[in-house]
């Protein structure tokens, strides 16, 4: 029995859904952009003016939204997944490894995908689709950081997460285990760094920056409330 929509906002889900559903299907021949969007509203049968409403900036929205999905996915596995016997460093690589294990039934629509968010207009916002993965991954992790670490442990992430995407994409080994090892190095390279910071922290010129013009930094916040995924503030 099909499930009718109970509001106007799951009207627009299921219509966004419908749509993304046939965009996905047709991907590898057409790509993500707008005639790949006017073909996939077709092959849905949703009516153009819900269409408009459920991708508003038109391609861009269809291929954020096939990111999205990826990530939604990554949070279903992760809450069954069970990490408690893994070292924190390699928790951060199993999760960057069910989000690739989520895209990889649809690995020529994301390869499609990397290619349209590498056109120049909209860079902008595949970057933040990016950030926005590296965020969720932390939020699994219980992040508590509210500081400057906040942007550090999410920017760190995000050039691991992209470079692991661009592996994988061209990883022909069984289980992608190729990429598995790269995700491991990348990470451990990350702690590595994380190591040394630490103990630069604690050298004499390195505290006499912190009480001087390092202080600035104990003024950044992370995002709060409703805009958590936004950029942050400075307090005055």
């Amino acid at each position: 029995m099909t499930e009718h929509p109970k509001t106007e906002t799951d009207h627009i889900s299921q219509a966004r859904a419908k749509i993304l559903d046939a965009a996905v299907a047709n991907a590898v021949f057409d790509g993500w952009g707008g005639p790949a969007l006017a073909q996939a509203i077709s092959d849905s049968g949703v009516d153009a003016g819900l269409a408009a409403l459920a991708f508003p900036r038109g391609a861009v929205d269809l291929a954020l939204a096939f990111h999205k999905r990826g990530d939604a996915a990554l949070e279903v596995a992760a809450a069954t997944e069970d990490m408690t016997h893994l070292r924190y460093s390699q928790k951060v690589a199993r999760l960057l490894e069910l989000r690739l294990e989520a895209m990889a039934p649809e690995q020529e629509a994301v390869r499609k995908a990397v290619a349209f968010f590498a056109l120049p207009q909209n860079g902008a916002d595949g970057a933040r689709a990016i950030w926005d993965t590296a965020d969720l991954v932390w939020r699994l992790l219980g992040d508590t950081s509210e500081d400057v670490n906040w942007y550090t442990k999410r920017a760190t992430l995000s050039a691991v997460w992209s470079s692991a995407v661009l592996f994988w994409l061209g990883d022909t080994s069984e289980d992608f285990a190729n990429t598995r090892a790269f995700i491991t190095r990348r990470i451990d390279n990350v702690m590595s760094f994380e190591k040394f910071k630490a103990q630069m922290r604690k050298t004499p010129l390195a505290k006499l920056f912190a009480a001087g013009p390092g202080r600035i930094l104990e003024r950044v916040k992370a995002p709060t409330g409703p805009m958590r995924d936004m950029p942050g503030y400075m307090e005055r």
